[in-house]
């Protein structure tokens, strides 16, 4: 039972949230006529010579787990009743022993704990995330070595060993997979200028109209004044209009020019 003891101890130390600490022990049995004896914590040899393997393992309040093989007739209630008793006598002093050595499972999962994340992203969005012929999702797999699994209906199950492999995986996936939303700010970077303004590139794949009366708070005669291809900006998306998208960096500046107002007004 040493191995339910270890594997409460190691999910402990590895951050997984287990609801309580479970430990492990092995009963025996000597019988010989009507006399008999229960033996605690047996080894081989007592296994070997013994009338019974008897294994509880359990939390501080109740048993979770039983397993006995026996070899003679005529195990009693008494005896089972004493037996139990027992184990949970030893049962408890091991999680003593074990909780003086861990109380609780550590706050935050180890970095080289087995892991599964779980997204949802839309459901036009997994031909992006698969890629032609699977290269994309292919792609993925080879950079950061995780087991990907798309569903088709946009569950996407990310398995890794290494906690900072899945949080790549996570971030290539979400980038590819992303969907602007209105009322939220993104740092783009400008890929195209046209005289009626910019386009801007939110996230891999996706770009919106950053109009030249959206630009500035000031009236600019060209984008090319205040754009160049390249730059990166922070943007508000104002609206979704079918496939294209309003962008504003107006609204940003607004924001940030009244912040800082107000952080003027608060020091004086």
């Amino acid at each position: 039972m040493a191995s339910v003891c270890g594997a409460t101890l190691s999910l402990m130390d590895a951050g997984a949230p287990i609801s309580d600490p479970v430990a492990g022990i092995a009963m025996g049995l000597v019988l010989e006529g009507k006399d008999y004896a229960v033996l605690t914590d047996i080894a081989g040899a007592e296994d070997h010579y013994g009338d019974m393997d008897f294994k509880v393992a359990g939390t501080e309040t109740g048993i979770t787990a039983l397993q006995m093989d026996i070899k003679v007739p005529n195990v009693t209630s008494a005896i089972m009743k004493q037996a139990l008793e027992q184990a949970r006598g030893a049962r408890l002093f091991i999680l003593g022993k074990m909780n003086a050595t861990l109380e609780k499972p550590r706050t935050t999962l180890s970095q080289y704990a087995p892991r599964i994340t779980t997204i949802t992203i839309p459901t036009e969005k997994i031909r992006d995330l698969i890629g032609k012929g699977g290269s994309t999702i292919r792609g993925i797999v080879d950079t950061t070595g995780c087991k990907i699994d798309v569903e088709d209906d946009g569950s996407v199950k990310i398995f890794s060993a290494d906690g900072a492999a899945a949080e790549r995986a996570l971030q290539m996936i979400t980038d590819i997979c992303a969907v602007a939303e209105v009322g939220k700010t993104y740092l783009g970077k400008v890929v195209r200028i046209v005289d009626f303004g910019a386009f801007v590139e939110i996230f891999p794949g996706t770009d919106g109209l950053l109009h030249i009366s959206e630009i500035s708070e000031n009236r600019i005669k060209q984008v090319r004044d205040e754009l160049k291809e390249g730059d990166q900006i922070l943007v508000k998306v104002l609206a979704l209009e079918g496939n294209k998208i309003k962008l504003s960096r107006k609204a940003i500046l607004k924001e940030q020019r009244e912040k800082l107002k107000k952080e003027e007004a608060g020091k004086a």
